[in-house]
């Protein structure tokens, strides 16, 4: 069966929230503090090695309690049930939504209806091991009888951002492997960027579920003739793999069929790192880290499952999110990392919130009245403080932030990462708390530097009353990234059931592409 088709203006909780919306909106957030000194525990919630703290959201308990109303009318349970059982939720393209599947532990995990694919995913792991063991071992040479040393994925979408993202994040727990990825077909970068690699010690990974994705398709050739030319026209076997479900496309381009990776339809491009599409990361981290990123993304698949909504890490910020998107009408959410391992992180979500909620027709059919989807941007740390923060500050846009922490430093320098969180935090509660008028004319009078006190006055003023929520996780690990990537997956699944759109198809990507065919022949 399919999901229930819902409009959620239409429910009696959406007219409950407006209505709450009225008396909330003009409460400010240090006054919310003052009503509830528990506030900070209140609203803090906890799984595993993470800690949300919301209590810097211009909601309440009564918020969150309303807002799950609205996700038990629309019948949220039903559409969690659906998707992990199997069911045809992605109506569209007539298709299952099953990545969780690929990080399923043990066959228990998975309805019957789902066994025969978690035997085949056991399946491609076991090839990914022993594929990854044995260039990582060195077992597994180049045409030329020379060890692997370096890595070139080539894909585009989530067949590059996924996969590119974590090897970045986790790049702490690397082996001797240096990874590359190609998606853009800039050819003045490719030219330079191919003097780097030697032939005879590279091994290329062609990513493309249909593997007729033009970008790919251009890139995979561009690197073939790179290597054709620079070997003299040697034998492609040991230096080109591929991922995808073409094996007639791949054995053409001369990739033999030994070589090629499967995927499957029932797994989308932006969920597709936990498949063979994490090939690059499996190599890159090796084979046992892969294995705990799978681990700890079913762990948080578990958690969505199993827990009730009021305590739900995605679906609390799922419903929070709707809440500033649909009541306060907000346009954009900002993600801010602290960790520069994770600078591709904030690339990816935008990938997976917006081509998936980017929908302006509901499950019926029908022309959506309501906003939908989210702008997501972003940056690291302390950078994000001398780019954009001015606006967020004194602009006249409200912007949501997930700001998200580590609290172990990974290579143990336990002072400058004491500094870090602590603007992490200084930033929170300056955009929570402001500074007011008094509090600005006092400092002023204190530092007496003969200025214009009342001329100056007005722009040194913060409102305040900015909403954060702080992502605070144990450590970046392995099993911490999985856990990170599956909640934001899951937020944007449960925002998509409760905006009634389909998130797993992407059209929208595909009229560009077609319009550039037609130029072509209109360029010199």
């Amino acid at each position: 069966m399919p999901l229930k088709k819902i409009n959620p203006t239409s429910t009696e909780a959406w007219e409950v929230l407006n209505q709450h919306y009225s008396l909330l909106k003009e409460k400010r957030l240090d006054s919310l503090f003052k009503e509830d000194k528990n506030r900070k525990e209140n609203l803090t919630k906890s799984f595993k090695d993470f800690e949300i703290d919301f209590s810097r959201n211009r909601i309440t308990q009564e918020t969150i309690d309303k807002l799950v109303i609205l996700a038990d009318e629309i019948d949220l349970k039903d559409a969690i049930a659906k998707k992990f059982g199997g069911k045809i939720i992605n109506e569209t393209e007539n298709r299952a939504v099953l990545h969780s599947v690929l990080r399923a532990q043990t066959e228990d995990e998975v309805c019957d209806a789902n066994r025969k694919k978690f035997h085949k995913v056991q399946n491609t792991l076991e090839k990914i091991k022993n594929f990854s063991e044995d260039i990582i071992e060195g077992k597994w040479k180049g045409y030329s009888g020379e060890k692997i040393t370096d890595i070139v994925n080539i894909g585009i979408g989530g067949s590059d951002l996924g996969p590119k993202m974590v090897v970045e994040a986790l790049s702490n727990y690397k082996t001797h492997l240096n990874t590359h990825f190609i998606s853009n077909i800039d050819g003045d970068y490719l030219e330079t960027y191919a003097k780097r690699f030697n032939p005879e010690t590279t091994l290329f990974i062609v990513v493309s579920k249909s593997f007729s994705t033009l970008e790919t398709k251009l890139n995979a050739e561009f690197f073939k003739n790179w290597f054709l030319e620079k070997t003299n026209g040697a034998c492609i076997k040991q230096n080109f793999i591929a991922v995808s479900t073409n094996k007639k496309a791949c054995t053409s381009f001369g990739i033999i069929e030994e070589n090629i990776f499967p995927m499957w339809n029932w797994v989308g491009g932006r969920y597709s790192l936990w498949s063979a599409v994490g090939l690059s990361v499996s190599l890159s981290l090796g084979f046992e880290n892969f294995q705990k990123l799978l681990k700890g993304a079913n762990t948080m698949d578990t958690h969505f499952l199993n827990t009730p909504f009021n305590e739900n890490l995605p679906v609390l910020l799922a419903l929070i999110s709707i809440w500033y998107n649909n009541f306060f009408n907000v346009d954009s959410e900002l993600v801010i990392p602290y960790s520069q391992y994770l600078e591709s992180f904030v690339p990816y979500l935008q990938q997976l919130s917006m081509e998936s909620n980017g929908k302006s027709i509901d499950r019926n059919g029908d022309k959506i009245k309501y906003q939908t989807g989210a702008i997501v941007w972003g940056s690291v740390g302390t950078n994000s403080q001398h780019a954009y923060m001015q606006l967020i500050h004194q602009g006249t846009k409200l912007v949501p932030i997930d700001f998200i922490g580590f609290k172990t430093p990974l290579n143990g320098n336990k002072s400058l990462h004491k500094q870090f969180t602590a603007n992490m935090y200084g930033q929170a509660d300056a955009l929570c708390y402001g500074k007011s008028k008094n509090k600005v004319h006092l400092d002023l009078k204190f530092e007496n530097n003969d200025t214009d006190i009342n001329k100056i006055l007005p722009y040194k003023i913060f409102e305040g009353n900015k909403p954060s929520t702080i992502i605070n996780i144990e450590k970046l690990s392995p099993e911490s990234m999985g856990e990170l990537i599956a909640m934001y997956e899951h937020k944007v699944f449960v925002q998509g059931v409760i905006w009634n759109i389909f998130s797993f198809d992407q059209f929208g990507v595909e009229l560009g592409k077609e319009h550039s065919n037609k130029m072509i022949g209109n360029l010199i």
